[in-house]
Formats: structure tokens, C-alpha cells, sequence
């Protein structure tokens, strides 16, 4: 297990009956940027049982926090859902992704498309300055099925404005636009049927999705992903990797 880090949790936050987070101490030499993932797990039986997770803290903390669904049967999940603190987890020592501003060519509004857990990365991204110093606007898009699954709002919303160092930028340059789609809400729909209908951007101020202006990065559902992607290109956006930046970026990790 060399390339594994064991780390204590310090905190375990229960959103719902199927969403929980975790806070856990990270190693002095482990670097990542903001969107990117890193392999969490357990030892089980002498074996590290491991499977990939974003990053939700800033690239800055002393601390890592991740975000998750509970899997009753999910052969981590079942376990990760119960560490209380003190419990040791392991962590990957070499994060990756593609979730990150270099991917991307410049633009002027930053679109943090997502759906459920896929809002991790994103909460790491818009606690980063530098992302801020690169666009004039950020809009994050949060998609769930209930209102209750709007896990982190009232932190971005209250807590993230009021933030030391980055409270003048986001109060500022980040759009917060939560949706549902199976009870009455303030913005309700799929993320991709308000892009399509016009709704996202009435309701946002924000002129419709332009190659010369807009960035955007995905992550969530593989139904989201597959029809925001045909979306995207069908108005000539390109995705971006590590090698060619691009007008988008899209997170496969984590679609089975």
C-alpha cells in the first residue's frame, strides 16, 4: 500500500438517508488542484478496498472532505457510511482528474454543471481565488431529485459570502442555482431541459451557452453527461482533456 496514506477521520456530516460527508487529516506532501479526485478506502481484511472520490475541500485546507451516497450494498460505501472520528481511511497519494481551469481555453463565465455527489469537485472549485481571477462570473448548477438533497446550499449560499478572503469575489462573481425535479421548488426541471427552454439563463441574467464566452464542466449522472455533452457539441463547443484545452470539460470517473 505504498501508494496509500492512512488518514483519521475528524468529522461525519449525514445530509440525508443517502448522503453523507467526511472531513479527515490530510498528509503535509499531499498536493492536488481544485476539481481534481484522489482513491479513498479502507483496509478490509488486511486489503485496501478503494474506489475514486472527489475532492470537495479547498486546495488549501489542512483538512480533506468528501461527499457520498450510501450504497446499503455498495461494497465501500455500506462500510464508509458508518466511520465515526478517530476511524482510519486511506488515501490516495496521486489525485488526477479532469476537472480543472487548465483544461479549459480562457473564457469569461465559468458553468459548474452537476448532479448529486457530482457537486464535490465544484465546491473544492469555487473556493479556489485563482478561479476567480479567470472569470467575471461562476455559476454553479446543482441538480437532485428533492429539495433535501441540496446538500452544501446553505453553506454556499450563508457561510461561503461571508468567507475572510473570498466573501468580496463570490459575493460578487458566483451564481448559485439549485433545481429540482420530483417536488414543487423554486427552479425545477433537469439541468439539460432548462438549458434547452431558456429557463437557466432568464432566470440567471446570463446570456444563452457561446463558444466565444462560456466555459463549462460536468459532473454527476451519466444521463446528465451524455445529454449535456450532446447539448454542448451540437453548438459547437469542443471538450477539453489534458493535452488540448477546450470549451468543456466533462468527469468520467465516476459513471459506471
Amino acid at each position: 500500500m505504498s501508494n496509500l496514506n492512512p488518514q483519521t477521520v475528524t468529522a461525519v456530516h449525514h445530509w440525508t438517508d443517502t448522503l453523507f460527508s467526511f472531513t479527515c487529516t490530510r498528509d503535509p506532501s499531499f498536493r492536488f488542484d481544485s476539481g481534481q479526485f484522489t482513491m479513498v478506502g479502507l483496509d478490509v481484511a488486511g486489503k485496501p478496498l478503494m474506489r475514486a472520490y472527489s475532492i470537495a475541500s479547498a486546495n488549501y485546507d489542512e483538512e480533506l472532505e468528501f461527499f457520498s451516497i450510501k450504497v446499503p450494498d455498495g461494497p465501500l460505501t455500506s462500510r464508509l457510511q458508518h466511520l465515526n472520528c478517530g476511524d482510519s481511511v486511506l488515501i490516495g497519494k496521486k489525485p488526477t482528474g479532469t476537472l480543472i481551469v487548465d483544461n479549459l481555453l480562457p473564457g469569461r463565465v465559468l458553468w459548474l454543471l452537476c448532479t448529486g455527489t457530482g457537486l464535490a469537485p465544484f465546491m473544492s472549485v469555487i473556493r479556489d481565488l485563482s478561479v476567480y481571477d479567470r472569470y467575471d462570473q461562476i455559476v454553479v448548477v446543482h441538480g437532485c431529485r428533492y429539495t433535501r438533497e441540496l446538500a452544501y446550499r446553505d453553506y454556499i449560499t450563508q457561510t461561503l459570502p461571508q468567507h475572510e478572503y473570498l466573501g468580496e469575489e463570490i459575493r460578487r462573481k458566483l451564481i448559485y442555482y439549485p433545481t429540482v425535479t420530483r417536488e414543487p421548488f423554486l427552479n425545477m426541471g433537469r439541468i439539460t431541459d432548462l438549458i434547452e427552454n431558456g429557463k437557466l439563463f432568464t432566470d440567471t441574467g446570463l446570456p444563452v451557452f457561446s463558444t466565444e464566452r462560456d466555459r463549462v464542466m460536468l459532473c454527476g449522472s451519466s444521463a446528465m453527461l451524455r445529454d449535456a455533452r450532446a447539448l454542448l457539441d451540437a453548438r459547437g463547443f469542443e471538450e477539453g482533456n489534458q493535452s488540448v484545452p477546450g470549451h468543456y470539460v466533462v468527469e468520467k470517473a465516476f459513471v459506471s
